[in-house]
């Protein structure tokens, strides 16, 4: 029995509830045959302490797994990885460039407020209005949309972006080049609606449980900071009928040693990771708890292009090939990651990336170029190159940077200072270019190549190597354009290869995700390669 923190008289209309409610749903949700536990809670770690629940104002992994619980937008993602309909029963385009999005008439607000194309009329404009000072407000650009740029870049009123509501239950939007792939894209956390009258009532504090409105199939009950994020049941949800799970709680566990240990207590059902140093012996002594899925993210070092001395490129590649991939992939991480030397990883559907030259060198002879490099930027021991690297607290990390701070020194002199920042004030540097190297890492936000590579772009706000390429921009703008996959895969070559050139990032390994998680769990979407989990989609069986 996990540990919950509550009365036994709450745990047993708990456990009444949960249990009419798992047989009201088993025919529907569950596979025949399976006996569901009495109480249907679930707790999960979220490696960090959310920034925001406001899915305009956020950019984080940890922030997403919580509003996609709390808020759905047109379309959600099935345990396979298939578009599926979300407030969206269907969808229409003729040219790739107006998309007709039907809603459905029975999805609410948790105030019982019906959700309407005016909702994500107002959302998307949102998103784009400088005011709102979204951090992912590119999104909306390399999606395509009507005036997104313009709006973004203060030239034009939110008014006139390329989205209006035909009626309360039709929304339109019209981009301004073919983008086969859009509706992928309408599955992300920055297009999901947000209830206006909350907003404007409430302003900054809109997201408070005691005042938030969703549409999603739960809403926020509990917010301890630093402790704990609790979700109960939305009753308004158009699907609850259907959901098994009453309550989920987030746990902002940022050690995974803890982490580990509280799971190993029966206290969680899942882990956000598992302490690499701990995955052999959790693999052997406990085998029916480690998961090991692919990932559709990639872990790099942002090198600040725009302060000295990161503005050498031989000293970004310099850096880059002293960083033994095969060591941090396959010793230091040890779960199945593999080496990057590129910075789409090979998960991606559609496009195998092109392994560079300098990933089919030795070891050895990356580090004797990365020595000559450095030489000819002008450093030497007399003269050594000295910077610090950031990245956010958490355990991996710190191995990680412990072992290529390890390797840049005895390859190349280089002395490096490691500062370690909780993460709110890590992401807030990062993205304002307050740093010198960064740790970085990027989960896809749909599956295709353009969600990697369309982030090195200079109008990118993500983009946080603040790397400035009018070639690069040019590639990625003709890639987007294309209608032929064959000439868009050829332009994402070239993309590939202008990053390998000019290094502005330091790819190390692409990710698989490994956590533990409770046999217990049902509905877990394996395949599910951008780890878009729902938990309106999961169940707790019977022990």
């Amino acid at each position: 029995m996990r540990k919950n923190n509550i009365s036994k008289g709450l745990l047993l209309s708990t456990c009444i509830s949960a249990a009419i409610a798992s047989v009201s749903v088993q025919a529907a949700h569950v596979p025949a045959g399976t006996k569901l536990a009495p109480v249907q809670e679930l707790v999960r770690g979220n490696g960090s302490e959310v920034a925001s629940i406001d899915p305009h104002k956020v950019e984080g992994v940890p922030e997403s797994h919580v509003i996609r619980d709390v808020l759905e937008g047109l379309v959600n993602s099935d345990a396979e990885g298939n578009i599926v309909p979300g407030v969206a029963e269907s969808w229409e385009t003729k040219d790739n460039k107006t998309f007709t999005f039907h809603l459905r008439k029975d999805a609410k607000w948790s105030n019982g407020d019906p959700v309407t194309a005016e909702d994500f009329v107002y959302s998307f404009e949102r998103v784009v209005d400088p005011a709102t000072a979204s951090p992912y407000s590119w999104y909306m650009e390399i999606a395509n949309i009507v005036n997104a740029s313009d709006i973004i870049a203060g030239k034009k009123d939110k008014s006139t972006l390329g989205v209006k509501a035909i009626d309360a239950y039709t929304f339109q939007v019209t981009l301004d080049k073919p983008t086969s792939y859009f509706v992928k894209m309408m599955a992300h956390t920055t297009v999901k609606p947000v209830h206006r009258a909350t907003v404007e009532k409430w302003g900054s504090k809109w997201t408070r449980p005691e005042h938030f409105v969703g549409n999603g199939a739960y809403v926020p009950d509990t917010w301890v900071v630093n402790e704990r994020l609790v979700l109960k049941r939305n009753p308004k949800y158009w699907d609850n009928a259907h959901t098994v799970i009453n309550k989920v709680t987030f746990l902002p566990i940022e050690s995974q040693v803890s982490e580990m240990n509280r799971f190993l207590a029966g206290e969680m059902d899942f882990t956000y990771e598992i302490p690499v140093e701990h995955f052999k012996r959790l693999k052997k002594e406990h085998p029916e708890s480690v998961s090991v899925t692919g990932n559709l993210c990639s872990y790099y070092y942002d090198f600040n292009n725009k302060q000295k001395p990161f503005d050498d490129v031989r000293v970004r590649k310099a850096l880059s090939y002293a960083i033994d991939r095969d060591i941090i992939a396959k010793a230091i991480m040890g779960q199945g990651e593999k080496p990057a030397y590129f910075f789409t990883p090979e998960i991606i559907a559609g496009f195998t990336p092109v392994m560079p030259a300098y990933g089919k060198m030795t070891q050895k002879e990356r580090n004797k170029k990365a020595k000559e490099l450095l030489a000819e930027a002008g450093y030497s021991k007399q003269n050594p190159l000295n910077f610090t690297l950031i990245y956010n607290t958490s355990d991996n990390h710190k191995k990680v940077a412990t072992a290529i701070q390890s390797m840049w020194k005895r390859t190349l002199g280089v002395n490096i200072q490691l500062e370690n920042q909780e993460w709110k004030t890590f992401i807030t540097k990062r993205r304002e270019g307050d740093y010198q190297v960064a740790r970085d890492g990027w989960c896809g936000d749909y599956n295709e190549a353009s969600t990697f590579l369309s982030l090195m772009q200079s109008n990118n706000t993500s983009n946080n190597a603040k790397y400035n390429s009018k070639e690069y921009d040019e590639t990625m703008d003709q890639a987007i354009l294309s209608s032929s996959d064959a000439e868009r895969n050829k332009l994402y070559e070239h993309a590939e290869e202008l990053l390998t050139r000019d290094m502005p990032i330091a790819p190390i390994y692409q990710y698989v995700k490994s956590r533990l998680l409770s046999p217990r769990v049902g509905g877990y979407p394996y395949h599910n390669a951008e780890e878009k989990i729902y938990t309106k989609d999961l169940y707790i069986k019977a022990k």
